[in-house]
């Protein structure tokens, strides 16, 4: 018995390594194809546990999730206007058919790489040559996207791959383009300048002249109001006198020249030469009679 069991624990190891090599499992972030002899058996998209036969069959892993297919360097494609621009982009793609994907590129990322960016390059180059720069640059860049993504969806199909989505991350012109677009767009906003100065100088003339116009319709009103009120004023001033001259008229006198003497002799320095016979001297020679 102690003879046998070196066998017996032989045979239960290889047992164990016989059922470890038939084991597998899938995660649910892969797709797994089971290969016999080199030809497909089967194509196991469920996560789990799985089993195949040692040694004659083998199991390859495909990636189910979105994958990133992004450019070293910008591709240059020509505009309907025959102007060269730079075009950066990046694709989102994934693994819809393992078996598919197998038999066309041999399970090869680098090789659908490859035949994606040339579905894409192939659908941008169409959507760029109908448009202008302005178009491809803003304009139309939503839909330039949308068209190239369904063009290369449905060429993709073909390898078991579905186009997720297009991106065009950046549209630039040439160097050299790029140095005679920005003198040409420095002389338009030149010239724009210069108009925009002189439609504000020759609005600024306009209001200025507006508001000299209204100051001296202001001024004019301001200086006939002035006069009308103080018409009235001395009409009503006239009236007052002449009533007060008809009521007494030697009082109405006495306080006219009381007012005249008043006004001629305002400061020391003042020099009146008349004749003291004068009527001028009439208030004063009658009261110096009156105080003596």
């Amino acid at each position: 018995m102690r003879r046998n069991l070196p066998f017996v624990a032989a045979f239960v190891f290889g047992l164990l390594v016989v059922v470890a090599m038939s084991m597998f499992t899938v995660d649910q972030r892969k797709f797994a194809i089971v290969f016999q002899l080199g030809e497909i058996r089967e194509v196991i998209t469920e996560p789990g546990l799985n089993f195949k036969w040692p040694l004659i069959q083998n199991v390859r892993y495909f990636d189910k999730r979105i994958l990133t297919y992004d450019a070293q360097e910008p591709e240059r494609f020509i505009t309907s206007e025959k102007k060269p621009v730079l075009v950066d982009a990046f694709v989102k793609w994934r693994i819809i058919d393992a078996e598919q994907y197998y038999k066309a590129v041999q399970g090869d990322e680098s090789r659908a790489q490859t035949r994606l960016s040339q579905t894409v390059n192939s659908g941008l180059r169409e959507a760029f040559g109908k448009r202008t720069v302005h178009e491809v640059v803003s304009g139309e860049r939503e839909k330039i996207m949308e068209e190239v993504r369904t063009k290369a969806d449905a060429d993709a199909r073909a390898i078991g791959v579905q186009i997720v989505d297009v991106r065009l991350k950046r549209v630039d012109l040439p160097q050299e383009v790029s140095e005679s677009v920005y003198r040409r767009m420095e002389t338009e906003r030149k010239r724009v300048a210069n108009e925009l100065r002189s439609k504000g100088g020759a609005e600024a003339e306009k209001i200025k002249a507006d508001a000299d116009r209204q100051r001296e319709i202001i001024v004019a009103e301001a200086y006939r109001d002035a006069q009308r009120t103080k018409g009235e004023g001395d009409a009503r001033a006239t009236a007052i006198y002449a009533q007060a001259f008809g009521q007494n008229a030697e009082f109405y006198a006495f306080y006219r020249s009381l007012e005249a003497y008043r006004q001629s002799f305002r400061n020391k320095s003042d020099v009146l030469v008349v004749d003291p016979s004068s009527d001028f001297f009439k208030y004063l020679k009658g009261a110096g009679k009156g105080g003596k």
